[in-house]
């Protein structure tokens, strides 16, 4: 009895203990969060290339992967020797997968970033102009009440007036950063050296990461218990669905949904075709927020240009949004995070504050990951209670009795 007794106060006492030491290590990190960040910048910068080559090859490993799949049996056949067929297959599929790598980066530089700055440099050019006409524009529509019609010309004028000073301060902003590179040569080394050491990297991954894998679960099977690394590969081959599908599919969506608005804009003959459809293409990568982040910008270019046609392409947005959100959204991406669209939006919101824009795109995983462990644990508590965990046999619930019986708030 004695010993039992002295067995709780040792876990009073280790718990006391955690909570203690959890609480100093907390109030150290809040204390001495910018050293952190600046030591996890530090970090991050010289682990530069291995971050590149992680992510190039986990976006590619779908490529990788369908690759090896098709040639292995073929290759196998054709010499006799699966093992040998096997090892083919996969320098085939690197080469496949780089040369993606190469042919999207160059179409990139060469085709789309000319037109994007040539397009750019118009919309600026004709600033001026198209203020000019849209304020001729108001002018003639409220030609009927003319304290409406002032009002308005003076709001564009300010608007003009903001505009113009935010372009002049980034274009100053651009041309200093330009003359910086010119003459810091030694920085634009570092950054060309990091991305091809970064393209070996990737190379090296999409080869090894079949080992990494193994070594990893050997690990895990030798330091935890069988129940505990049971659920921890699971865990993570679900992290890995999640992230995986989410963010391909994801680009791949967004990368239709661009093609499809620059064929529509081309059609009804709207200006800044590929600036527009290229701003809405990478905005659409953002959850819920991506189609107004994009269209917002657009639709003021376009209203520079003409005010009908601006309005024809928020009508166009929509219904391409609609059909991006019920139709082609849903048959690429599926169910893959597991979550209602409260908290799609919750996490946007909260990983966008932390993170910018990586935060928009990555914090729907993380957080679907997030809700995915918590609900388990909290189902793995009610179970223990024997109580059940299905979220609707507590709607309306007022209190648990000791037997289990669930009290309501409309029983008598």
């Amino acid at each position: 009895m004695k010993g039992k007794k002295f067995n709780r106060y040792i876990c009073w006492g280790l718990t006391a203990f955690s909570v203690i030491a959890a609480s100093i290590a907390f109030a150290f990190v809040l204390i001495k969060l910018n050293t952190i960040r600046e030591a996890i910048a530090m970090v991050l910068d010289i682990m530069a290339p291995v971050v590149y080559g992680a992510v190039m090859a986990y976006l590619l490993t779908p490529v990788y992967n369908r690759c090896v799949a098709w040639t292995a049996p073929r290759f196998g056949a054709w010499i006799k020797n699966e093992k040998k067929g096997r090892t083919l297959a996969k320098a085939l599929a690197t080469v496949v997968s780089t040369v993606v790598l190469i042919v999207v980066v160059a179409g990139l530089f060469s085709m789309l970033i000319p037109e994007l700055l040539a397009s750019a440099e118009n919309a600026i050019n004709a600033l001026p102009q198209n203020i000019s006409n849209l304020s001729a524009w108001l002018t003639q529509v409220l030609s009927g009440n003319s304290e409406a019609s002032t009002i308005a010309v003076d709001a564009l004028n300010r608007v003009y007036e903001w505009a113009r000073g935010v372009l002049e301060l980034n274009i100053d902003k651009i041309l200093t950063f330009i003359g910086g590179l010119s003459s810091g040569v030694l920085g634009l080394l570092v950054w060309m050296k990091n991305i091809l050491i970064g393209v070996i990297v990737m190379i090296y991954l999409l080869n090894i990461k079949d080992q990494f894998v193994s070594l990893a679960k050997k690990i895990i099977y030798g330091i935890f218990s069988l129940k505990w690394a049971n659920r921890i590969v699971g865990e993570a081959r679900y992290i890995h669905h999640v992230f995986g599908g989410f963010i391909i599919g994801k680009i791949v969506d967004s990368i239709i949904i661009g093609i499809l608005c620059f064929l529509g804009l081309s059609v009804m003959k709207m200006p800044y075709i590929l600036l527009v459809s290229v701003i809405v293409g990478v905005t659409n990568v953002i959850p819920f927020f991506g189609p107004f982040i994009g269209a917002i910008p657009s639709a003021l270019l376009i209203l520079l240009v003409s005010p009908i046609q601006c309005l024809y392409f928020l009508i166009f947005i929509l219904l391409l949004q609609q059909f991006d959100g019920n139709i082609l959204g849903p048959k690429i991406l599926g169910d893959t995070t597991g979550i209602s669209s409260f908290w799609v939006l919750f996490s946007i919101l909260l990983f966008g504050g932390l993170m910018g824009f990586v935060g928009m795109i990555v914090g729907v995983p993380i957080f679907a990951v997030f809700y995915r462990l918590m609900g388990d644990f909290i189902n793995s508590l009610l179970k223990k209670k024997e109580l059940p965990i299905q979220t609707s046999q507590y709607d309306g619930l007022e209190s648990v009795e000791e037997d289990k019986s669930f009290r309501r708030l409309n029983s008598k």
